[in-house]
């Protein structure tokens, strides 16, 4: 073990009991500390250690026999019982082992010295969490500071059935990373498989009525009566218990939604069926009235079906009609055949006349067509002879220009011969190029110094420009200057140079904005009773007197674009106000501000744009800050302070105060400044120096001014100048290129006078050449006008011949048109004669002819309407096909229309009111009412079956619930009884299982009933008192091998704590008739009582020794070995004092803790038990003296 000490703690003294005075010099000798050399340099052996008074223990007393008895006995853990706990580095302890025994552990030592970490151990060593501690949230934080790993190491008894051996769980805790690991046996395993394995044993580390660590006491106390029960199953009861309530409560919420849906679905069918008769009738009424519509739309959809049957009777009825009347046109044709024959017969000689009449035309158009076509052609000839002279002429007149063109040539080409003879012109080039250039140079300069005079002007223009601008700005300022306006905003630029300029660039562009834009309240407000103007300007804030107003985001945002990102202001203030002051009402009326000296509110006095008064509402609460016109009285002011107001403004004070309601109604605080002089809102004169300052600076620039017109004249004559020599400069160079020009032109022309001779030379012999061919032309065309006379005479010769033919032709037409003018005589004859034959005749054809008609006319109609038929069959629905199908054949058009009237005429005698929706619903209704049938008869068996399953569980868990808690209420009566007290305990039994809990009913005095146990009827102690007994009263009746109670006795007087715990120990040792030791101050003295149950020892000696390092000690005290047949399981009780005359038996052990620096590295230095022989050694001497 390492042999370094931990810090040093501070000594407690610890008094075991304030009520016997008697005791005290025994309590303070057991209080000192025990001073020990560190190197290990104590008494001789360890069988008569040296005590703090020097004496030594007394071998031969009867508490030492009585000792030595126990330590012989036998005690045995019951499976999942603690038999041994180590820790390293954990909390306190640097290196501790524990070894409790299978019955009563009372832990005890002063405060601090660690012994709830051994509770922590349990906790963590066997896998829960330490939310189950209520201490710290982290693993690591039980890590002993300093060190980086803590170890906990938990020796479970085994169960013969199952382990060969004890179970050995380790747990390692790790800084780092805040976790944990596990082995079972030496072997890696994991958290949840060391759960399993506690589980197992019945281990319930999370359930409070098993494992209750101190800092869990408070919320055990809490626990209502429903967790209780809950817990009290858990720690008693089997798991069946459990999973049976956990049904019961599942089949109760089921049962529940169950039968409020029932109900709901009841009320919903209730609810439709009384909609339905409600609205039956007039359903009914409706269905009838949709039943006469429905018969109209199919009368008037079979309107085209009727109306095509009688179309079609009236078609078969013409073409009868017209069949009669042809058959008796052909009779009539065959008997009046006679008559008519004779006229047949002259028609016929007349039919052939006509056509050979009709032929000799042809023939007189033919021979008239030939006679027109050779007039033609003569016609053609004699047109191309006249082209043929005006040809001949043309080339004459050609010939003529030719022989005139010639001699030009030749005129050209003798003087071109003698211009080649004469000298070549001289052309200096290069002195032309020179002198221009030179002259071009400088009309360049001339342009170049009247451009930088032109820039210097510009120059000019725009600081003269500038000048002029600050004088009017300067004349502007100087007016408002005499004005309140301009007054406010020379303020505001004194107060803000950027804000002013930006409020400058607002007025120039309000119609660039939405909505206008207000200025700081500095230029757009004032105070209306300049008594308050001190007040007023001392609850504003500069930046709210700078805050630049917008009416809508789309307004703040462009805004703060251009004065942020272009504009480059940085000290603006924007706000965005959208409300108004109908938001800002005030919290009192301005009456009731009388009560408190108050005349009014800030908003009162002063005056604005609404936008902007809403901006200093919402920023500086005008609306809530009350003004006075003199100061504030005490009365007033205790009477302020308990009103709703929290800022107002005095004469000479301002005052806001603070209240913390979390702290009470009576947390306030006041903060009072005091009111500054006025400097925006005021009627100051105006600032002298400010406008001679401005006078001066208007006088300057108009100074300069003039200087700069004089400097821009002087540059105007300058340009005036230098334009006059670009002008000549340019004119002598347009005069030089000119003569150049015209130099450059005549040696070009000289140069070309051999090329021009060669062309005219050319073009001489070319007039020659052209000179010929007119010649030949002319001849040809003379040629062509020979050939064309002799043509013209053919022609002639020819028209002269069919001219003749013309005339022949013509007679034998006259000759035929006068036959047939006679054959149409004598067949008008003859058909006068037949007049009456052939009108009966016509009639008869024509009265054929309009039966046709009829019949092509009906035929058409009818084709239409059996369109309209095929239409209305393919769109038409099953109630119309049958329909159709069933129309009488006998039925007509009339009828049909008849019946549509009378139909129709029902509809409108029947009400309105028919709504396709409401018949919708009705049917919809009706389904709905059917299925909710359908559901709620499912419901009621579903239902059914719950409440079965209920009744089947509840029989099997109540009984056995009342049985359990019937032994619990059993055994807490006696307890209480024990104490001269009373108790029960009960089931409290609802309707719903959720809300089933435990019952505690207690009595402390006779003259009290019993009562609830809670936190209004009983004390402090009177609950620890009822709560220990009731977990003691689980202890015959438990299912866990362990019990942990931390310092359950804190909260109770020494009466009740020393019968506490003689219960206890009767109760956790298994015996109500025990041999017992008690202190009474005095002496020791032995009590005999029945023994219950069997009697088990410790297993050895060495059981009885707890081993730590110089961190600290542990040693217990196993008084004795008590009876175990009805001990239940192992307890421990956690407790910083232990009473003097307090009851033990043998079975119980008592684990003493001590630490600090003076301890030493092995355990064994110190003996605990012979400090305890010691001390029963001296009491007895002092009591036989």
């Amino acid at each position: 073990m390492p042999s370094a000490v931990t810090p040093s703690r501070r000594s407690r003294e610890t008094s075991f009991d304030d009520e016997d005075p008697q005791s005290s010099s025994a309590t303070e000798l057991a209080a000192k500390k025990i001073r020990l050399n560190l190197n290990g340099d104590t008494a001789p052996s360890s069988q008569s250690p040296l005590l703090p008074n020097g004496h030594k223990a007394n071998a031969n007393s009867l508490l030492q026999q009585e000792t030595l008895h126990a330590r012989s006995s036998k005690s045995k853990h019951q499976p999942g019982s603690i038999v041994r706990v180590k820790l390293a580095n954990f909390v306190t302890y640097t290196a501790v082992e524990f070894l409790p025994g299978p019955s009563l552990n009372m832990v005890i030592g002063p405060n601090g010295t660690g012994k709830s970490t051994l509770v922590c151990a349990i906790c963590l060593g066997l896998g829960w969490g330490p939310q189950h501690l209520g201490r710290a949230k982290d693993v690591s934080e039980f890590v002993k500071h300093g060190e980086q790993e803590a170890s906990i190491e938990i020796e479970l008894a085994a169960d013969p059935r199952r382990h060969r051996r004890n179970p050995v769980i380790k747990c390692t805790i790790k800084r780092e990373n805040n976790k944990s690991t596990f082995s079972i046996d030496g072997k890696a395993s994991n958290k949840k498989a060391v759960i399993e394995l506690c589980k197992s044993f019945t281990i319930q580390i999370d359930n409070l009525c098993q494992f209750l660590p101190q800092d869990k006491v408070v919320e055990f106390a809490a626990m209502t009566p429903v967790e209780l029960l809950r817990s009290t199953q858990r720690a008693v009861a089997p798991q069946k218990m459990l999973d049976m309530h956990d049904e019961l409560k599942d089949h109760r919420q089921k049962q529940k939604n169950i039968q409020a849906k029932v109900q709901g679905d009841q009320d919903s069918l209730q609810n439709l069926e009384n909609r339905q008769r409600m609205q039956a009738d007039d359903v009914q009424r409706m269905r009838d009235r949709e039943v006469i519509k429905e018969r109209v739309r199919l009368l008037e959809a079979s309107r085209p079906f009727v109306t095509y049957r009688e179309a079609r009777q009236k078609y078969a009825d013409a073409k009868s009609r017209r069949k009669t009347a042809a058959e008796e046109l052909n009779k009539l044709e065959k008997d009046v055949e006679p008559s008519l024959r004779a006229v047949n017969a002259k028609q016929a000689y007349k039919d052939r006349v006509e056509l050979v009449s009709r032929d000799r035309k042809r023939v007189v158009q033919n021979a008239e067509a030939d006679a027109d076509k050779i007039d033609r052609k003569l016609k053609t000839l004699h047109e191309r002879k006249g082209e043929f002279e005006a040809e001949v002429e043309a080339e004459k007149n050609a010939g003529r220009e030719s022989r005139k063109e010639f001699a030009r040539l030749e005129q050209t080409i003798v003087r071109l011969k003698k211009q080649i003879d004469e000298p070549q012109p001289d052309v200096d080039i290069s002195g032309y190029n020179e002198r221009i250039r030179e002259k071009s140079r400088a009309v360049d300069d001339a342009e170049r110094k009247v451009s930088e005079i032109k820039r210097k002007q510009e120059d000019l223009n725009l600081r003269g420009w500038e000048k002029k601008q600050r004088i009017l700005q300067a004349e502007r300022d100087l007016e408002n200057l005499e004005s309140q306006a301009g007054r406010q905003e020379s303020k505001l630029k004194a107060a803000s140079n950027d804000t002013y300029k930006a409020w400058d660039w607002i007025k120039q562009h309000q119609n660039d904005f939405e909505k206008p834009v207000f200025g700081p309240p500095i230029v757009e407000c004032s105070v209306t009773d300049l008594r308050y103007v001190d007040q007023i300007e001392t609850l504003l804030q500069k930046t709210q007197m700078l805050t630049i107003t917008c009416q809508t985001k789309n307004d703040f945002k462009k805004l703060s674009s251009v004065l942020h990102d272009r504009l480059r202001l940085a000290e603006v203030n924007l706000q965005h106000i959208s409300g108004t002051l109908a938001d800002f009402p005030p919290i009192l009326d301005r009456n009731e501000l009388g009560h408190y000296g108050l005349t009014g509110w800030a908003l009162d006095y002063m005056r604005g744009p609404e936008p902007v008064m809403a901006m200093l509402c919402a920023n500086a609460r005008l609306e809530r800050t009350g003004m006075g016109d003199r100061d504030t009285t005490p009365e007033q002011f205790e009477l302020l302070q308990n009103s709703p107001l929290e800022n107002w403004i005095t004469t000479k004070s301002s005052y806001r105060i603070t209240r913390r309601r979390e702290y009470g109604p009576g947390a306030t605080s006041t903060n009072v400044r005091d009111v500054r002089k006025a400097q925006v809102w005021t009627n100051q004169p105006v600032d002298i120096r400010a406008k001679r300052d401005l006078q001066e600076n208007i006088e300057g620039w108009e100074s300069e001014i003039l200087e700069w017109k004089k400097e821009i004249e002087d540059a105007q004559q300058e340009i005036q100048g230098l334009r006059i020599s670009y002008r000549e400069g340019q004119e002598e160079v347009a005069r030089l290129k000119d003569e150049k020009k015209r130099r450059q032109e005549a040696l070009a022309e000289f140069r070309a006078l051999p090329r021009k001779l060669e062309q005219q030379e050319g073009k001489l012999a070319a007039a020659q050449q052209s000179m010929s061919e007119t010649r030949a032309r002319i001849q040809a065309t003379s040629d062509k006008q020979l050939q064309l006379s002799h043509e013209r005479a053919e022609a002639a010769l020819a028209y002269v011949a069919t001219i003749e033919t013309l005339q022949t032709r013509h007679s034998e037409l006259h000759e035929a048109e006068i036959m047939l003018i006679e054959a149409s005589s004598d067949l008008a004859t003859l058909i006068e004669k037949n007049t009456s034959v052939k009108d009966l005749l016509q009639l008869k054809r024509q009265e054929v002819e309009q039966f046709a008609k009829e019949v092509k006319v009906l035929e058409e109609a009818a084709r239409k309407i059996l369109a309209e038929v095929k239409r209305t069959m393919d769109t038409a629905d099953e109630a119309l096909s049958a329909y159709i199908r069933e129309i009488p054949s006998e039925q007509m058009r009339e009828q049909l229309e008849e019946e549509i009237e009378s139909e129709k005429a029902r509809l409108e005698l029947m009400q309105e009111g028919s709504d396709r929706g409401v018949i919708r619903e009705y049917e919809a209704r009706e389904k709905r009412i059917a299925t909710l049938k359908n559901s709620l008869e499912g419901l009621r068996e579903e239902l059914a079956d719950v409440e079965e399953r209920i009744a089947e569980v509840r029989e099997r868990w109540e009984p056995e619930l009342d049985r359990l808690v019937g032994m619990i209420s059993k055994s807490f009566g006696e307890n209480m009884k024990e104490i001269g007290c009373a108790g029960e305990v009960g089931v409290a039994k609802e309707d719903d299982f959720e809300n089933w809990a435990i019952k505690i009913l207690v009595k402390f005095r006779e003259s009290e009933p019993l009562t609830p146990l809670d936190s209004h009827r009983q004390s402090g102690g009177e609950r620890a008192v009822s709560t220990i007994f009731y977990l003691m009263s689980l202890q015959s009746l438990t299912r866990s091998p362990f019990r942990v109670v931390d310092e359950i006795n804190q909260g109770m007087d020494p009466r009740n704590e020393r019968l506490v715990h003689r219960r206890m120990v009767g109760i956790a040792c298994g015996d109500s008739s025990v041999s017992s030791i008690t202190s009474n101050g005095e002496n020791w003295t032995s009590t005999s009582f029945h023994s219950v149950g069997t009697l088990l020892g410790d297993d050895d000696d060495d059981a009885n020794h707890a081993t730590t390092n110089s961190a600290g000690a542990v040693s217990e005290e196993s008084i004795g070995a008590g009876a175990r047949g009805g001990g239940g399981s192992q307890y421990f009780l956690i407790t910083p004092k232990l009473l003097p005359s307090l009851t033990y038996t043998r079975g119980m052990r008592v684990l003493c803790i001590a630490s600090g620096e003076k301890m030493p590295e092995k355990a064994s230095k110190v003996d605990f038990r012979g400090c305890v022989d010691l001390a029963r050694g001296l009491r007895r001497d002092v009591a036989v003296r």
